[in-house]
Parts: structure tokens; sequence; C-alpha cells
């Protein structure tokens, strides 16, 4: 590694990610954490680009011509969660807060960026992609729209885990991150009054049975090799204690980590709806919203990211995840169009797992600079066999 002050270049995360901390924004508002990456860009020198109508950021430290470019990501929104860490640099912005480690997550990318720098020559261009609306599930998306691959021939990503002691690095071949579907269900019976349900068609009744129905769907139809996860979030009927309802609307999520199995499950969804309509003389109607597909790591990006984790922490601190995350990370539609590998950065406080999402989350900032000097190694290695002529299949 050329001549860098680690010390001070941690300082120097900690500060910006306690910043961006700080003042967290919501998916496509991230105004404010744009030009705080925008500032850090000007202070090392990198041309950057805005995304058109939206609130991301394409940077780009130049590299040998005609070479492909190596391209590292880091989400930069927040969720709408109130923050009850008492940590000194706490959200202000009620309601808001980084509750995912995408404050972190960017703070590694300009540390990576930073230490490119300071090497004398790149071996391949290295695009920095700051994207906005992880959280909503479709930041990616606009990257892509607006060229945010072009010319790119590797990807690689990652994300704070509290599951895993700092110093380690989780890279994982195949399934990391389940894919995401939402449906929606409504059941239109005839309500009427409690005491006569024969005049009726009891839609709690009826959704009731669509619930109960729906977990059959993985128990009964799905291979228990392929992690499946039907789950209804939502349920809303009835107006009152002594009628019976003649509407009931569900909401709800399928979580699958095989394409197949994906398209099989929202079929028996719908299947299931008809079906029990039917049985109960209710109208039942079932709508779908796809989300996002199945991260999957390629085998060439795990073998590149592998390799130089073990550069940056040692073999011993090297490990896989045991089974595949059934959350969902729209990084997996960069993988769709290149290579690349998403890890896991473990950031584990004092032996306690804190979970995302929840207004307690909080990381062991160490995590940043070990973030750094891998995205720092990644590109440095995946640009040596771009440059080298390697070329990866999706």
């Amino acid at each position: 590694m050329a001549s860098l002050d680690l010390a001070s270049l941690s300082d120097r995360l900690i500060a910006f990610r306690r910043d961006l901390h700080q003042h967290p924004e919501l998916g496509w508002k991230e105004e404010r954490t744009c030009r705080k990456i925008a500032d850090e860009l000007e202070r090392l020198g990198i041309s950057y680009r805005r995304i058109e109508g939206s609130t991301g950021i394409i940077a780009d430290i130049p590299g040998p011509e005609g070479v492909p470019a190596v391209a590292l990501r880091a989400d930069i929104d927040a969720l709408p969660v109130h923050e009850e860490t008492d940590l000194e640099f706490a959200s202000t912005n009620d309601g808001v807060m980084h509750a995912c480690g995408h404050d972190g997550h960017t703070s590694m990318v300009i540390g990576a960026a930073e230490l490119l720098l300071a090497e004398e020559a790149l071996p391949a261009p290295v695009r920095l992609i700051f994207q906005p609306a992880e959280e909503v599930g479709d930041g990616a998306l606009k990257i892509i729209e607006h060229g945010g691959l072009d010319n790119v021939g590797i990807i690689f990503g990652g994300h704070i885990d509290r599951h895993y002691e700092t110093g380690k690095l989780i890279v994982t071949e195949g399934v990391v991150n389940a894919s995401t579907d939402t449906f929606y269900i409504t059941v239109n019976g005839k309500g009427g009054h409690a005491a006569r349900p024969h005049e009726t068609v009891d839609a709690v009744v009826v959704g009731s049975l669509m619930v109960m129905a729906l977990q059959t769907m993985v128990s009964r139809e799905v291979n228990p090799a392929h992690p499946s996860v039907v789950t209804v979030g939502k349920f809303v009927a009835g107006t009152a204690s002594n009628v019976i309802a003649g509407r009931c609307h569900m909401e709800g999520t399928i979580r699958t980590q095989d394409e197949e199995v994906r398209e099989h499950l929202k079929k028996s969804l719908i299947r299931i709806g008809s079906s029990v309509g039917q049985l109960h003389g209710a109208n039942v109607t079932v709508e779908l919203e796809s989300g996002l597909p199945a991260l999957i790591n390629s085998k060439d990006g795990v073998e590149l990211a592998r390799q130089a984790a073990i550069e940056v922490v040692g073999a011993e601190n090297v490990g896989e995840m045991p089974v595949a995350n059934m959350g969902g990370e729209d990084f997996a539609f960069y993988i769709k169009h290149v290579p690349g590998c998403y890890i896991r950065f473990g950031a584990q406080i004092d032996g306690k797992e804190y979970p995302a999402h929840s207004s307690s989350f909080v990381f062991d900032e160490n995590a940043l600079l070990i973030g750094s000097r891998y995205f720092r190694q990644i590109a440095l290695n995946a640009g040596a066999a771009l440059g080298r002529g390697d070329r990866w299949q999706i």
C-alpha cells in the first residue's frame, strides 16, 4: 500500500460517518448526503456526476484506456425509524435513522477512494457508485438506467453485519439474499348482522382461511432444500363487534432463493385465492408486485473477493455465511448485468448483536477502515485481472 497515514484516515472516516448518521435522509431525499459526498470527492479531486432526476452520484477514478472499470457500490439512504441509541451523534431528523449501516458503507467507499488515489497507478479504472433508495428497492435500477454500469467489468459491494466480530470478512458463493415480492389480497363477501350469519358471506372467516391456506404453499409445495417464506403482515377487516365484515384486505411478502420456486409460489397464491373464494362464495382478488431478485454472487467475483479479503484480514478471519439472508438487497440488480460479489463486514460491539432496522442499531466504527482497505484491495486485484484481459460470465 502506498504511503498514507491509516490512523488519520480512520479518524476522517469516523467523523464523516458520524456526520451522515446525525443527518439521515430517506430514499430519493438524500440531498444533504449527496452534498457531503460531493464535498469529499472534490476534496480528493475525483470527477463525478449527479444522476439526473435522483440523488445518486457516479464518480470515476481514471485508469488505463480500453480497460473496463471495477465498480464499488455504497448505498446512502436511511430508514423511517426513530433512533434510540443515546449516541452523541444520534439522528437530528426525528423519525429517520441510519439503522442499517449505510452511513458506514458510504464512508468505506470514500475511504477506498482515498487509498486508491495514493497508488502510483491503477491497473484499471475504478467507478464509485453512491446509490440512493436501497431501502425503497429501486435505487439500483436508476443507476443502471443512467449508465452506471457502462464500461464496468465487475462490481463489488458489502454490508455491515453485527452478527460477526469486527475484523471478520464474510465472503459467500451463490445466494446471499432472497427475492422479495409483495402480494395484496382483497376478499369481498357480504356483510350483515352478527346475529344472522346465514345471510352473509363473512370476509373475516374467508380471509382467515386464506391465511391458513397460504401456510401450506411452502410446507407442501416447495422442496425443503429451497428456503422460502410466505408471510401475511397486514390483515384489515371489520368495523364493529356485532357486524359481520363484508370486506377483508391482506398484504404480505414472498421470499425465495430460487427463481423457479419464486414463480411457482406466485402462481400458487393466485390459485389458492381463487379456490378459497369459490369455496365460500366470496370474490377474492390477488395482486402481485414484483420486487427484488435473489442476490447470487458470481463464482469469479467470489474468488476475487475472497483473495482480497485474505490479503486484508488474513485467511483465519475470512468466513462464509452459514445460511443465506432472507432479506432483500437491490445489489442483485447489478449482478444481473455484470459479475460481482457482495460480502459482509463484521462490526459487532462487545459480543452483542444489534439488529438492523431497529432503533438501537449501532456498529463498531473500527470496521470502516477495514472495509475501505478491502474495497481498495478488491479494486486493485480485480483491476489487475481486467488489465490482463480477463473477462467473466454473469
